[in-house]
């Protein structure tokens, strides 16, 4: 017969209870407070102006109120392409020194959401000077990456797949481990699966889907990581914290690294809490690691942005 000390209304049962409402309240806090009002902060664009007037517009684009753009100046039209491929500018606006059409150069692979803002914030400022902007998308999505959200729920499912194999770990076997030899198996069976969890997501995304090609060997790469760190963090919670760890791990990869990791809305959209922990978390480090991978050349893949 159960104890009675197990049951719900136990005060360790109503503490858990307490502590699932809590994750689920800090949930909804979490998705909406980051995107339910976007705005762009200090988005890198580079200007590409006569010289005489390239500073000062420069500095005009860093002046704006509320700082949605972090503009410097590029001292050529190829400049600032490569800028924009090499991911060290999402965009670039080149100015016509004889008409008052200019052209604002983006990558689309920046991010959708980013890019348009972007470009919302240009045609602004050249309307309030009487000028028109047309756009060209210098580094394009792939046809099957929509939005821009593939490389983001890829990333969603590796870390499910990591941190519910260590919560699985914890409910078969005991969420704490009484030997060292114990705690090395459980992680020499998460290598070889996060090995396995890293090779299925490349092959779905890729060869299965289509939706983003030519990085194989890289998507594999990247995923047998970031799976590896969601169950060796959820494990090492577990020893710390027993089975309230599983829910801490949850706060950690879903609450708080799933709205900064840069998929619905990218990191210069968010607000200052959510930027700022982006790049910390796997979620966000990971899906940047992925962008770089397929659309700049692998740049600063490895690196913190």
């Amino acid at each position: 017969m159960r104890g009675s000390g197990d049951g719900l209304g136990s005060p360790r049962g109503i503490v858990l209870v307490v502590g699932v409402l809590v994750v689920g309240l800090a949930f909804i806090f979490s998705y909406v407070a980051a995107f339910h009002d976007p705005k762009p902060h200090r988005i890198r664009v580079a200007v590409v102006a006569p010289q005489e007037a390239a500073g000062e517009l420069a500095a005009k684009l860093n002046a704006l109120p509320g700082g949605p753009l972090d503009a410097s100046v590029a001292g050529s039209e190829a400049e600032a392409r490569a800028m924009i491929r090499g991911d060290e500018a999402v965009g670039a606006l080149v100015v016509d020194p004889r008409g008052n059409r200019d052209r604002l150069l983006v990558a689309g692979a920046a991010g959708g959401a980013l890019s348009g803002a972007l470009e919302e914030v240009i045609e602004l400022v050249e309307a309030g000077q009487e000028r028109t902007v047309a756009v060209e998308d210098v580094v394009p999505l792939q046809g099957g990456d929509y939005r821009g959200l593939t490389a983001f729920y890829l990333v969603v499912g590796w870390l499910v797949c990591g941190y519910l194999l260590a919560a699985l770990l914890g409910i078969m076997a005991g969420s704490r481990t009484s030997t060292l030899r114990e705690v090395g198996g459980r992680l020499i069976l998460l290598a070889g699966y996060s090995v396995a969890a890293g090779i299925g997501g490349a092959l779905i995304v890729g060869p299965l889907l289509g939706a983003m090609t030519g990085v194989f060997a890289g998507f594999a790469g990247v995923g047998a990581l970031v799976v590896f760190a969601a169950g060796a963090v959820t494990i090492a919670l577990e020893e710390l914290l027993g089975i309230v760890g599983i829910g801490v791990a949850v706060l950690v990869f879903v609450v708080l690294g799933n709205p900064s990791a840069g998929g619905a809305y990218q990191a210069e959209l968010l607000p200052g809490f959510w930027r700022a922990i982006g790049d910390l978390l796997p979620n966000g480090a990971a899906v940047e690691a992925l962008r770089r991978i397929v659309y700049f050349g692998g740049d600063g893949a490895g690196s913190p942005c």
